[in-house]
């Protein structure tokens, strides 16, 4: 059990320093977290082959209308993102991110993302099987969470 913890402990550590790495990147380009995270969010969507609705990409993060608009006219002025037709529905506007938002997560981010590569070939096929596993298991209560009200609090009914 004591190491179980100390596996959550050091996801945990792992979290927090992730998240520095990524503030420090916000600072370094004169960004908000919310910006990184809107980034984020678009290269995922990118690398997936799908489209994003300023709508969509709002309630990914959490925002509402007015602040995703503004998260919006904020990237788009520094270059990171702009509004595309959609492809398959021309009437819909969708955001995507530039390619030199990219390089610039590439630049920053490269290190790092190659660093977990290296460690990762460090194991078999079974056990990267497992730390995927259990990652998306981590992943997906956290997500679980998301929508669970604070304790002491009621839902009430709509």
């Amino acid at each position: 059990m004591q190491s179980d913890l100390e596996t959550v402990h050091l996801l945990r550590a792992a979290v927090v320093e992730l998240g520095l790495h990524s503030g420090r990147f916000a600072q370094q380009n004169g960004m908000h977290p919310t910006d990184v995270r809107a980034l984020i969010a678009l290269m995922d969507a990118r690398r997936a082959g799908e489209e994003l609705t300023a709508g969509r990409l709002g309630a990914e993060l959490g925002l509402n209308s007015a602040g995703t608009t503004a998260l919006l006219d904020r990237l788009e002025r520094a270059g990171r993102v702009r509004r595309a037709r959609g492809r398959s529905d021309r009437r819909k506007v969708v955001v995507e991110v530039t390619d030199s938002a990219v390089e610039l997560g590439r630049t920053f981010f490269g290190p790092l993302i190659e660093r977990s590569l290296e460690l990762l070939r460090g194991y078999d096929d079974h056990q990267r099987a497992a730390i995927r596993d259990f990652l998306d298991g981590v992943r997906q209560a956290a997500a679980e969470g998301a929508h669970t009200p604070p304790a002491g609090t009621s839902q009430r009914e709509p």
